[in-house]
């Protein structure tokens, strides 16, 4: 099973985005994200419904980003998160959701998360990125402090490749998100079976 998280960015896909997100889901990865946040309710709806018949065509996982509203009115299994929207959601609306991740930025973020009920979190950003430029990354041991604080699966985001992802790997961290690489790559099977490495053994 794989534990790579794609996380979209239609801005960064050189070709049809729906392709693109046909193909990632064709390959099984452990979910796709579907961040799309400069979108209006209505524009991400419209997205999300075709996003997610994509995705279940294929068995996978899809994560619907920061429309609780719109993933709620449209029976999402899934979602994700910034933290300052989970707050806003109350133990019925949280309920809805099998599974419920967010996106932490330190200790008390994922601590907090935990609290609030999430299924998983994302953690970074742990290496430089173009995504944060100027901000350097957390590094490696915030991610093992935060793998070690909480009883979630914790995914690694930020700057992640194929020479950095073993690294991620031995943190005990559940997986790793990607975005760049996702969105930009001439070949998604390749790019993913590189980055998945010896994890499906």
């Amino acid at each position: 099973m794989s534990d790579i998280l794609c996380v979209t960015n239609r801005r960064l896909c050189g070709e049809d985005f729906l392709k693109r997100i046909d193909a990632l889901a064709a390959c099984h990865p452990a979910g796709i994200i579907l961040r799309e946040k400069d979108l209006t309710a209505q524009e991400y709806q419209l997205l999300a419904l075709q996003a997610l018949a994509i995705c279940q065509k294929y068995h996978t996982r899809c994560i619907l980003h920061g429309f609780a509203d719109t993933a709620l009115a449209l029976n999402a299994a899934a979602i994700h998160l910034p933290l300052e929207q989970l707050r806003q959601l109350d133990d019925r609306q949280k309920a809805s959701f099998s599974v419920l991740g967010a996106s932490c930025h330190s200790l008390s973020d994922a601590l907090e998360a935990q609290c609030l009920g999430c299924t998983y979190i994302t953690a970074g950003h742990i290496f430089d990125t173009n995504c944060k430029k100027g901000l350097p990354g957390r590094g490696i041991a915030f991610l093992r402090e935060i793998v070690h604080a909480v009883k979630l699966p914790v995914y690694a985001i930020g700057g992640i490749d194929r020479q950095n992802v073993a690294q991620i790997r031995r943190t005990g961290a559940a997986g790793a998100c990607v975005m760049s690489g996702a969105m930009q790559c001439d070949d998604v099977h390749a790019y993913l079976k590189h980055l998945e490495g010896d994890s499906k053994k």
